[in-house]
């Protein structure tokens, strides 16, 4: 039997309010709202066999289901997503109940774990995985859309629901997480790369067709396809590391902010809500000044034997 069948209605009904939240006003992807249903309905079924509602859960209990995680031996950064989504389900009850509501998960923290940091392909393997011969129509519209993605920084998600009209004046306009629209520059080889592309397109899309880029199938395409065709593209031209869309997006970032050091210029260009989500980026930039560093400075270079 599901968690979800043995919840009583004292604790679905917050959940589906909350769902419903975040889906219409939130707007958040059909895989997010997946995964905090998912992560409610869990976190519902150990507290009620403890209580009877979410007004009754005390701060206590939300401690003990932390260390119940803990004890299943979950990685901490699961125990942290599943704490998270309970804390967003109250501040939820918080602004839309009559009655004053307590947050019992405010200020219990997981456990510590270390972040990974953005994985990117350094200048010279984008430069390997770009110099793509035009062999087919597929393989300019593969290109098209890998400069398009480094150029812009754009989310894979960003990249499959760009409409035609979207990239004008060497700019794209963008509708990323939250239906917040965005307006990103897009580089020359990316626009040529595009024009390239856009002379193909009409053999593969009808008319009333609207999405920059499409499938051999004539429709928008997927997420699961530009996905491949990067995976595929990276093995075709000998980069030494995996490719995948968000590898792109992670360079994009990482370079700029190498040339530039201008962070909050990088966060608006990558449509981070918050300054803090960017600033892993700075991490793997001082990975870069650390080796210039160590080569340069004459107390850090390593004396020849």
């Amino acid at each position: 039997m599901t968690a979800q069948a043995e919840l009583s209605p004292a604790w679905l009904t917050a959940i589906d309010a909350f769902m419903a939240y975040i889906s219409q006003e939130k707007q958040y992807s059909a895989h997010t709202q997946s995964q905090y249903r998912l992560q409610l309905q869990q976190a519902a079924a150990y507290f009620a066999a403890h209580c009877s509602s979410w007004a009754s859960v005390t701060p206590e209990l939300v401690r003990r289901y932390s260390m119940n995680l803990r004890a299943k031996q979950l990685n901490p950064r699961s125990i942290n997503i599943k704490l998270s989504c309970v804390r967003s389900l109250y501040k939820f009850l918080q602004r839309r109940q009559s009655e004053p509501c307590n947050n019992p998960a405010q200020g219990i923290k997981g456990p510590k774990f270390q972040k990974p940091l953005p994985k990117n392909l350094d200048v010279d393997q984008m430069a390997q995985l770009l110099e793509i011969a035009p062999e087919d129509e597929l393989a300019v519209r593969d290109k098209a859309m890998m400069e398009l993605m480094y150029s812009s920084g754009l989310r894979v998600s960003e990249l499959v629901n760009a409409n035609l009209g979207d990239v004008r004046d060497g700019e794209i306009r963008v509708m990323g997480k939250g239906s917040k629209e965005r307006v990103v520059p897009v580089g020359r080889k990316a626009l040529a790369a595009i024009d390239a592309w856009l002379r193909l397109r009409p053999s593969y899309a009808p008319p009333d067709e609207l999405a920059l880029f499409v499938s051999k199938r004539k429709t928008r395409i997927s997420v699961r396809h530009v996905r491949a065709r990067m995976k595929e593209w990276g093995l075709k031209q000998g980069v030494s590391t995996p490719v995948h869309p968000h590898k792109l997006r992670h360079s994009f970032a990482s370079h700029i902010l190498e040339s530039s050091g201008d962070l909050r210029a990088v966060q608006e260009m990558l449509g981070h809500s918050s300054l803090s989500a960017t600033q892993a980026y700075t991490h793997v930039d001082f990975q870069h000044l650390a080796k210039v560093y160590d080569h340069a400075h004459p107390r850090a270079r390593k004396q020849k034997p």
